[in-house]
């Protein structure tokens, strides 16, 4: 059979899709893979996929480039007659659907990987484009076979806003993890905590921030570390975060191809995201027999026991991160013991070859 996947990103392909992709081509399928540029599209060849560009700026709200972007992909179904198309994030999702209509493909498999900054964030232009994402979703989503979600809580949303019919939706648990690449490590000698995220409001990035200056005041020794560039919608600027870099607060490292170092070195790893779908760095984190400190979010709750493998935290709340970061400094004994159950909970739960299998299924293609 033919696949063609629909990316917004590339580097999300061969980092979240990398192990999906060779499991469909191992068992004999074809993948065609799009992204918006043609950056880093040998890591997509070296997987054994076709690989072809179609711009698109994900953020963009002009409706001419919208519209040239589903023409575009309208076209590379015709030529490439898929048996399967596979999506995921909103403007892919939207339009490649659409797309596939037209072109009268068999089956279209959309992923929500969660319902992201539309609907996670308060800003004003969240606020207007809501209704907007709503009404394509709607649309496009109607008399689909197959709607996958990561989380029952994104699930139950569109449901409940009738954006997908109920019998349509299956869950999946995240993206899985690769165990062998984000191993088990000892942990430091020394107590640091570790945020990965695109820097952006909804991530929690600002609570972390403070929550460390909180900590930092009573415990000087212990360390933070933050991991990532400005996002591209909702971002704090590198200028905003630098205050807390100069004071000692944290140390701030940019995005880079290989992070499991990041992990590897640190005792407990940081997420007070606003949502997320199964957030992949909390996963990767699991692996490698980190302790949690997270939200009670939609995403982030799939992840955590609470009190076995982590705590969870209220959402938009400094003080509260930090009184478990003080729980972890006052007892360090928690740190290994939470870990060594992050570990187990990853293995049992989000393993990526157990999470592919389920996928394979679901696209028809075992």
């Amino acid at each position: 059979m033919k696949i063609l996947v629909i990316s917004p990103k590339n580097r999300t392909v061969y980092n979240f899709r990398g192990e999906l992709i060779s499991s469909i081509i191992s068992l004999g399928h074809e993948v065609t893979v799009t992204g918006p540029d043609k950056k880093d599209e040998d890591r997509i060849r070296e997987l054994g996929a076709k690989f072809i560009d179609i711009p698109l700026d994900k953020n963009s709200v002009n409706p001419f480039k919208d519209i040239k972007y589903a023409k575009a992909l309208k076209k590379v179904m015709k030529d490439e007659n898929p048996d399967v198309v596979f999506s995921y994030t909103v403007k892919p999702i939207v339009y490649s659907t659409y797309a596939a209509k037209q072109c009268g493909v068999k089956k279209i498999v959309p992923m929500l990987t969660g319902v992201g900054y539309v609907f996670n964030s308060d800003s004003a232009k969240a606020r207007f484009l809501r209704p907007l994402v709503s009404f394509f979703y709607k649309r496009t989503l109607k008399n689909i076979d197959k709607v996958i979600f990561q989380n029952p809580d994104d699930l139950n949303l569109f449901v409940s806003r009738e954006l997908v019919k109920r019998e349509s939706c299956v869950l999946v648990n995240g993206s899985g993890v690769n165990m062998t690449k984000f191993s088990k490590s000892p942990l430091p000698e020394k107590t640091v905590f570790f945020m990965l995220a695109r820097l952006m409001h909804c991530k929690g990035v600002m609570e972390y921030l403070k929550a460390a200056e909180m900590v930092k005041r009573k415990y000087p020794s212990v360390e933070f570390q933050l991991l990532g560039d400005e996002g591209l919608t909702d971002t704090i600027t590198i200028k905003k975060i630098e205050p807390y870099i100069h004071k000692g607060i944290i140390t701030h490292f940019p995005e880079c191809e290989n992070v499991v170092p990041y992990y590897q070195n640190c005792s407990v790893f940081v997420l007070p995201s606003y949502g997320e779908g199964t957030p992949r760095s909390v996963l990767e984190a699991m692996s490698c027999g980190r302790a949690i400190i997270t939200t009670n979010v939609p995403g982030c709750r799939e992840t955590v026991i609470d009190g076995v493998n982590g705590f969870f935290v209220p959402p938009k709340n400094a003080e509260a991160i930090a009184e478990k970061m003080i729980d972890f400094i006052k007892s360090p004994s928690l740190i290994e013991k939470m870990g060594n159950a992050s570990f187990d909970y990853c293995k049992e739960k989000f393993e990526v070859e157990k999470v592919n299998s389920v996928m394979l299924d679901i696209l028809g293609l075992k």
